[in-house]
């Protein structure tokens, strides 16, 4: 049987951002394999990619949720988000030193992080079936890498790379969605206890249900619905910071508490 060349450069393009990820090498950007744009043909090279990574034995813990800032979707020529999966060996430990070998040019976004208790499988979910179905939120930090080299990146280029995914840490302290206000709570990123960061939950398409509920709706129309015990990284509460050797990040969250990403000096 003849693959077409769609197909062939669907393939190239996943094999070399997964060479990319095994080698610690970025590649080129992959946007020219794929029609100018095609967000489509960009999430069926995530797709393939996902599959390869679960026949090598890696497990989906959750989704994240990018591009939910509206200038940064204008800035990529988007309307809406996007979103990538995680893996449960991409989950990290509060203050645990990160090694920067795990992740390529890293970067760090501080988020809302809720966790489900009970399955969504519906694609025409409500807002109240989101709320009864998140057992708890903390906050997070997400650590972004691109497989691309210098983040040479294009909405084709970072969709195909799993949304630009890397590694993500979670708070220690779950606290109910009813004990916080997740569109109004304010948000401070420091590095070595200089703000490098702020922003709200609003800066989150208005607010990280919003998000959340909007991720929930395209995972069961897709046929990949979420699942009790999987997280949401539901997107940035403010600008991404870069990442250099031996930095240490702390987020506090309004309501949700702290979480920190220590990184290693080599």
């Amino acid at each position: 049987m003849t693959i077409s060349p769609d197909k062939d450069a669907i393939g190239a393009a996943a094999a070399l951002l997964y060479e990319a990820a095994a080698t610690g090498k970025p590649t080129a950007p992959i946007r020219t394999l794929l029609p100018e744009s095609d967000i489509d043909a960009a999430y069926r090279v995530q797709a393939l990619n996902t599959e390869n990574a679960l026949a090598a034995g890696r497990r989906l813990a959750g989704r994240k949720i990018g591009l939910t800032s509206l200038a940064v979707q204008k800035q990529l020529g988007v309307n809406q988000p996007d979103y990538g999966m995680l893996f449960a060996d991409m989950a990290r430990g509060d203050a645990e030193e990160i090694a920067l070998a795990d992740v390529l040019q890293p970067k760090v976004e501080a988020e809302v992080a809720f966790v489900l208790g009970c399955d969504l499988t519906d694609e025409r979910l409500t807002v109240a079936d989101l709320f009864r179905a998140i057992a708890f939120a903390v906050p997070a930090i997400e650590i972004v890498g691109s497989r691309v080299a210098n983040w040479d990146i294009r909405i084709t280029d970072t969709i195909a790379d799993n949304a630009s995914s890397g590694l993500y840490v979670l708070g220690s302290r779950p606290v109910k969605l009813a004990d916080f206000d997740p569109r109004m709570c304010g948000m401070v990123m420091e590095k070595s206890g200089e703000p490098v960061s702020v922003g709200a939950g609003a800066a989150c398409l208005g607010s990280p249900l919003n998000a959340a509920l909007w991720l929930a709706k395209v995972m069961a129309k897709l046929g990949r619905p979420l699942l009790a015990g999987d997280t949401i990284l539901s997107g940035a509460l403010g600008p991404m910071v870069g990442v250099a050797p031996g930095d240490v990040f702390d987020v506090r969250i309004e309501g949700l508490g702290a979480v920190r990403a220590s990184f290693s000096k080599e």
